[in-house]
Order: C-alpha cells, then sequence, then structure tokens
C-alpha cells in the first residue's frame, strides 16, 4: 500500500517536474556549459567568459548601476511604503488612497516605461517632469521673452558681452531709435503694444526699442516704428559711462523709454540678460540622471507593493503596545521609532530582499526609459546580457553574466526563504 501510495504522488508529482526541468534546470545546466565556451560555441575557452565580467567597460558599468540599484531602489520604495501604510491607517480616506499607491502595479513593465519615457521628456512642452521643474524655475528666475532678438540692418547697435551697445555716445535732447529683428510675433510679449515713435525732450534722453519687421516684401520703413511693429514691452535699457551703468529704464509696453541727463555722453546698452534663453529643466534622461530617473520610475511602480504588505503587517501589531507607549509619554514620532518600526522589522526585512531580487533583474525600464544616447550610462546586468547575447553576438558572455547573475540572487533569495520558514514556525 505505501509503495502504491508513493507511486501515485509520483505520478501527480511528474508533469511539474518536467516543466521545472524543462524550464528552469535545463535552461540553467545549459548556460553554466555554455559560459565557458567561446563564441562559437565549438572551442573551450575556461574562465576566459568570466574575466570579462570585470574587465569589459560595458559590464562593469552594469555592475556598479546594479549596486546603485541594489541600495536605493528598494530603500526608498520601502522607506515609502512604510511611511503611506502608517500615514493612511487612520484617516477614513486611508483605502482609497492605497488603491491609487498600489495601481501602477497593474501596469506593465512596458506601459510603465513608455509613460516615464514621455514624463522625462526634454521639451517642456511634452515632458511632465520639466514642465513642473521649469515652472518652478520661472516662479523665481522669470526667463527673458527676447532670447533670438538680434540688430537688423543698418541698425545703431553693436554686440557687446552677449547684449548690444550703440555705437555711438547718445545727448539730452535727443530721440533714439534702438530697432531689432528676431523675435517671433507669437512670442512677443504679453500686453505689448504698437511701438511708439521717438519723440525728443529738453533735459532727457527718450527712445523706442521695438521689433522693426513688417511682414510682407518691401513693406514697413526700416529703422522706423510702422503701425504694425509692436515694442519690445519690458526690454531694459542701461547708460554706461567708462564702463560704468550711470542711469537705466525699462521700457513701456510701446518700447519707449526715458533717460535722465545724467545719462548725456553715454552709450546705451541693452545687457546679455534680456536676451538670456529660456530655461528648458533638466536632462533627465542624459548621462549623469538617468539611471536615478529610472530608479525613479521603480518607485514608483513598487511602493504600492511595499505598501500593502507593510499594511498587512501593521495590521498584526498589538494595539495595546501602542497605546501602553502612548500612556507612558511616548510622542508619535517615538512610537513609531521605538515600537512601530521594530514590531514591523521582519515584514520590512521580507519586503526590502523581495525588492532587491527585483532590482537584479530589472530590464524592461531601462531598456525602454534611456535613449540610445545615454543607454551605456544606465546598462545593467540584465540589459547587457540582452545585448552580448542578441545585438554583440557574444553567447558565451552572455551566458557567464546569467550565471554570475544567478549566484547574485541565490543568497538574497536564500535569506528571504530562511526568514520565512522562520515566520512560519512561530
Amino acid at each position: 500500500m505505501t509503495g502504491t501510495r508513493k507511486t501515485v504522488a509520483a505520478l501527480f508529482l511528474l508533469p511539474a517536474l518536467v516543466l521545472l526541468g524543462a524550464l528552469v534546470v535545463y535552461p540553467i545546466g545549459y548556460s553554466v556549459v555554455r559560459s565557458f565556451y567561446d563564441r562559437s560555441g565549438d572551442g573551450f575557452a575556461g574562465f576566459d567568459n568570466y574575466r570579462a565580467l570585470f574587465t569589459d567597460d560595458g559590464i562593469r558599468t552594469a555592475l556598479k548601476n546594479n549596486v546603485i540599484w541594489v541600495v536605493f531602489a528598494p530603500t526608498v520604495a520601502t522607506a515609502l511604503g512604510l511611511i503611506f501604510a502608517v500615514l493612511t491607517e487612520r484617516v477614513r480616506w486611508g483605502t482609497a488612497f492605497k488603491l491609487v499607491v498600489f495601481m501602477p502595479m497593474a501596469i506593465s513593465m512596458l506601459a510603465a516605461g513608455i509613460i516615464f519615457r514621455l514624463v522625462y521628456d526634454q521639451d517642456p512642452d511634452k515632458g511632465v517632469a520639466n514642465a513642473v521643474w521649469v515652472g518652478v524655475h520661472d516662479t523665481f528666475a522669470q526667463s527673458s521673452a527676447f532670447p533670438n532678438a538680434h540688430p537688423g540692418r543698418e541698425s545703431p547697435l553693436v554686440a557687446q558681452g552677449g547684449g548690444f551697445v550703440t555705437k555711438a555716445p547718445v545727448r539730452t535732447g535727443e530721440a533714439v531709435a534702438l530697432p531689432l529683428v528676431g523675435v517671433a510675433p507669437d512670442q512677443m510679449p504679453d500686453g505689448a503694444a504698437p511701438a511708439a515713435k521717438p519723440k525728443a525732450e529738453p533735459g532727457k534722453i527718450t527712445g523706442t526699442t521695438w521689433q522693426d519687421f513688417t511682414r510682407g516684401k518691401g513693406v514697413g520703413t526700416l529703422g522706423a516704428p510702422d503701425p504694425s511693429e509692436q515694442g519690445y514691452s519690458g526690454m531694459r535699457i542701461e547708460a554706461v559711462k567708462d564702463g560704468r551703468v550711470v542711469a537705466s529704464a525699462e521700457a513701456a509696453a510701446d518700447g519707449s523709454f526715458t533717460l535722465p541727463a545724467a545719462a548725456d555722453g553715454a552709450l546705451l546698452r541693452l545687457p546679455a540678460s534680456n536676451f538670456k534663453a529660456p530655461y528648458n529643466g533638466l536632462d533627465w534622461l542624459g548621462p549623469s540622471l538617468v539611471t536615478p530617473a529610472i530608479i525613479g520610475s521603480y518607485v514608483w511602480m513598487w511602493a504600492g507593493f511595499a505598501m500593502v504588505l507593510i499594511a498587512a503587517g501593521l495590521a498584526g501589531v498589538p494595539r495595546e503596545l501602542l497605546e501602553a507607549a502612548r500612556v507612558d509619554g511616548a510622542n508619535e514620532w517615538q512610537v513609531f521609532r521605538r515600537v512601530t518600526v521594530p514590531l514591523l522589522a521582519p515584514v520590512l526585512a521580507v519586503v526590502a530582499v523581495t525588492l532587491m531580487i527585483n532590482v537584479l533583474k530589472v530590464f524592461d525600464l531601462v531598456f525602454i526609459i534611456a535613449p540610445g544616447s545615454s543607454q551605456d550610462d544606465a546598462n545593467v546586468l540584465a540589459l547587457e546580457l540582452y545585448r552580448k547575447g542578441f545585438s554583440e553576438d557574444q553567447p558565451g558572455v552572455a551566458s557567464a553574466i546569467a550565471v554570475f547573475l544567478l549566484l547574485l540572487v541565490i543568497p538574497v533569495m536564500w535569506f528571504n526563504v530562511r526568514r520565512l520558514r522562520r515566520e512560519v514556525r512561530r
């Protein structure tokens, strides 16, 4: 009877064992064997493929980035999950908040990568990250409305230090014309009015700065405001003597300005600040920021996973311990730091280790989000495995990377399983 029961048990296990052998054991064994052969698969290469793990520049960059991923991604995701779980425990809308935070888990890595490729777009009109960043920046440092303005033909201005200065000094009682071109009509400042013709005033220096361009061939008068031309509202004008600013003014909506008698004999300067290029934000997907940017997208996806597991662990924390701490005079921060976190330590460890295993194998986000120009800088081991195996036709090195990844994952998996078994025995 005992032998019959063992046979029946073996028959039930056989399909699972066959699948396990075909999909797990055989590929692992084949990868180990293949890692000792050369590119063709015919010549024995020994440990040359494993030596390449520490001498190939691409693999070394990938290894360095994997270390950054393992250190920061699980830590940040677990910390955010803990904060979300604790803060939403007592509020009425906590369940709705948890649902929103957990929702990215329902999105595939491919879809998340496409989303964040758009989020990190350099153009503030397309990328949300730079739209927010530029909005905050422009709140404190407004960009110029005239980044492309420059003197036209027969202009009284010449370039100097990023700005423009008059060729000759000005005198009181003169009306000065400072025409510029190069600003598209839809980029003119809000509130710009038709340019006013400069009128001389005794004891003062007056003038107008405007867009000296009228659409149409042969239309308009060069060097004089026409009815369709607009003033450079807000343009700063400085009077400079011996390298020192003696007076300054800001152009009105119609481009007109007035300087006092102190500007007599000075050169008029349109400083470089008038022509400062608009701030376009950060190059999120450039070589220096691409890895932190991709880690941010990973945290967005997996913080909800950490929050749900930690919230489940928090539900099992004895409330009398928390209340006892409060009765003893502990504030909420002390209760959180000295009671809640120590009691949640096993759950936090499981979450962090699970995320470590996950980030060691990260591939999709890096492959999709990082553009070709900075993919080398964002490289990770799983992506380098793909590139060596399929793009560079080095299956031996790719197999060595796969074995190396397996060796990295096994200790972490063993630690996680051991801890889970310990929790079950409790």
